[in-house]
């Protein structure tokens, strides 16, 4: 009996031989995810409009991210570790920040995850009712972030910006303190 190839991965392996090399380079290419281009009433973004942090050469941390020690502290530590380490019980969120994709992250707090299965046990709460996490949850996740990246070491920041007005109002709304 003769083994025939489908049809689907010769078709795609043509396709990439006639993308070229540029097309390959393209698709490997990792998207910079930490660099701030552009900073709006105290919050920083990457190319990509994702949050980011900002640490300024003399230590200073935007506000977001300093937040983000806090709150992390207050509500995520007890499972994933100080400064995001990780732990016996929880994997390390300043990877998860580096490597899964921003709205990938939102979706596992806000939702929660579940795997168990014979290789593992692993299941995250839903955060997506809690307004601690869910009102500072881009705070958590550029504070991962800068973990993640080794930008930021362990420890409480030692200087921080200013809060702005419009994350004081911000915060207000989503906490329903008006």
């Amino acid at each position: 009996m003769t083994r025939t190839r489908p049809a689907i991965p010769l078709i795609l392996s043509a396709l990439t031989l006639f993308a070229g090399p540029a097309g390959a380079e393209d698709a490997s290419a990792p998207k910079d995810n930490i660099t701030a281009v552009r900073s709006e009433n105290g919050r920083y973004y990457t190319a990509d409009d994702v949050p980011t942090f900002n640490i300024a050469k003399d230590g200073t941390v935007d506000w977001m991210t300093y937040s983000g020690f806090r709150r992390y502290h207050s509500e995520c530590h007890v499972c994933h570790g100080p400064e995001g380490e990780g732990s016996s019980y929880a994997p390390a969120l300043k990877n998860s920040a580096i490597n899964l994709d921003y709205y990938a992250f939102l979706e596992v707090v806000t939702n929660g995850r579940k795997k168990v299965n014979v290789a593992e046990h692993s299941v995250m709460p839903a955060f997506g009712e809690n307004a601690n996490v869910m009102c500072y949850l881009d705070d958590i996740y550029t504070y991962l972030k800068a973990r993640g990246s080794g930008a930021l070491p362990r420890g409480r920041p030692a200087k921080k910006e200013a809060k702005s007005d419009e994350i004081r109002d911000a915060e207000k709304s989503c906490l329903g303190s008006n």
